[in-house]
């Protein structure tokens, strides 16, 4: 029945529209498996609920394509992906088209997903893993990651502050829910950094998301701070590597309109779509990646549950702050920059 309701209320908004667009409807993605599987769970659904042709480009990150599309009227983009950083500037910026909460609903939404310009879509878990064949008993938290002694071995890391810093004070023992609160202390920032000067001689810093499975699978690192999709992943191919899910940092992509798209009257109905459960699950049953909407866990086995960053997974997770480090990234950026290369 909401599927029948969701491509009635894109239907209406296809009417409306009146076929006024010189363009078919233009969505940027990141391109990959992950765009493939936002195409089958998202795109084409509705596309064909609203009676519209779409083609697809890639966004590769930043601003200033968007930004020159405002700024000269030439808005050739319409719906886009983003990082949570990045749409929030976008947003304060007046780049993205503001959107209705009233008209889309935002019932079984995660905490932080629903924001004025765009909503999270896609829930990635941010954490560490292991290869099985390492430990004889298995690492638990955060504080076994930060333990050299209990849990010998090289530690592969990104080699940024943002979420380096929170996983350290969770492994000192500050609640997820409190991180930020510690965080926006020099106390909190000293401490963080006293946990990773305790294992500072085991870093191996990675730039790629594929770099931790290679290093863990190989028995280059014994533990490395990874994406949950990438090992997810690697265990479906058959590599010994598990995702610690105690205390994971969860951080969303979202989903945006371009400020002045000729298909602004699709908006709310192409909203609907990417947030009903049912497509969502379906997303997350193609890539490792979580549902921003909790309801959406009803439709998919236990046996994908378990890999992602929904349910049970994320009860003890901690949620990322977007907003703390658009105001703090330079001047940790600065400290730890410092701190890695002395």
């Amino acid at each position: 029945m909401r599927a029948i309701k969701v491509a009635a209320f894109v239907a209406a908004a296809a009417s409306a529209a009146g076929g006024a667009q010189a363009r078919d409807l233009t969505i940027a993605g990141w391109g990959g498996n992950y765009q493939d599987a936002q195409r089958s769970a998202y795109f084409e659904p509705f596309a064909e609920a609203a009676g519209l042709s779409f083609v697809e480009t890639t966004y590769l990150g930043g601003l200033a394509e968007i930004k020159a599309m405002v700024e000269t009227g030439n808005v050739t983009w319409d719906f886009l992906i983003m990082g949570g950083a990045e749409l929030q500037l976008a947003c304060d910026e007046g780049l993205l088209e503001e959107l209705d909460w009233e008209a889309i609903g935002q019932d079984g939404l995660l905490p932080g997903a629903a924001t004025p310009c765009g909503v999270g879509n896609v829930v990635i878990g941010n954490g560490y893993a292991y290869n099985t064949e390492a430990f004889p008993e298995p690492p638990q938290d955060w504080a076994d990651f930060f333990d050299p002694e209990k849990f010998p071995g090289k530690r592969g890391a990104r080699n940024t502050p943002n979420m380096n810093l929170e996983f350290a004070l969770m492994a000192d023992g500050v609640p997820p829910d409190q991180v930020y609160e510690v965080l926006s202390t020099p106390e909190g920032v000293d401490r963080a950094f006293a946990q990773w000067d305790r294992i500072k001689p085991l870093l191996q810093f990675w730039e790629s998301g594929a770099q931790p499975v290679e290093w863990l699978a190989s028995n280059n690192v014994a533990m490395s701070t990874a994406y949950n999709g990438r090992i997810v992943m690697a265990k479906r191919e058959g590599k010994p590597l598990e995702f610690v899910w105690k205390n994971h940092l969860v951080n969303m992509d979202g989903w945006a309109m371009v400020k002045g798209s000729p298909f602004k009257d699709h908006l709310t109905a192409f909203f609907k779509v990417v947030n009903d459960p049912e497509n969502q699950a379906k997303f997350s049953s193609l890539m490792p990646y979580g549902p921003a909407n909790a309801a959406a866990a009803e439709f998919l086995t236990p046996e994908i549950l378990a890999d992602l960053p929904a349910g049970d997974n994320i009860a003890e997770a901690a949620f990322y702050s977007d907003e703390f480090w658009i105001d703090h990234l330079d001047e940790l950026n600065e400290r730890w920059s410092r701190w890695s290369t002395q």
